[in-house]
């Protein structure tokens, strides 16, 4: 029997929100019979145990399917930014994220509770580190997302005052 919690590194951040490694084909009956209707691929499609035809197994069992690869040796602010887009474009919705071990999923799961749900910084980072503790450059992504979201918050506040 397939539970999400067969899934490598299943996490369930929200009632809403779960992230994992690669599920199986099978696994990904789970994923939907569990209710969620939307889920989100970081890993690349030649990633280790990485599904093939994923987009076409997730979407014959009815649920959205959104591919954001996001190269392990170098993660973007752009990736970070089109992750960002897609979870404020389903806040409604029920959504699993995946990657092949759930290393970067936790990390950018991280900041999109930090910088965009307004979640507590030290229990996100908890639930970050439970799944791994990111190395140097995935740790130098992490800083540089912070810094450069304090600064747009800063000169947003700044904008304000001058108006």
């Amino acid at each position: 029997m397939n539970t999400l919690d067969s899934i490598t590194n299943f996490f369930q951040i929200l009632p809403t929100i779960a992230t994992a490694g690669q599920p199986t084909a099978a696994q990904f009956e789970a994923v939907r019979e569990t209710g969620f209707e939307v889920v989100v691929n970081l890993a690349m499609s030649n990633s280790d145990n990485a599904l093939p035809n994923e987009v076409g197994v997730v979407t014959g069992l009815g649920m959205n399917f959104v591919h954001i690869p996001v190269v392990w040796t170098n993660p973007t602010p752009g990736d970070l930014a089109q992750f960002f887009a897609v979870m404020d474009g389903n806040r409604d919705r029920r959504v699993f994220v995946h990657c092949a071990l759930n290393y970067r999923v936790s990390s950018f799961m991280y900041l999109y509770r930090v910088l965009r749900l307004g979640a507590d910084e030290e229990a996100a980072r908890w639930d970050l580190l439970s799944i791994w503790e990111p190395d140097e450059r995935w740790s130098t992504f992490i800083a540089e997302a912070r810094q450069s979201a304090a600064k747009a918050a800063t000169t947003n506040e700044n904008r304000s005052f001058e108006q």
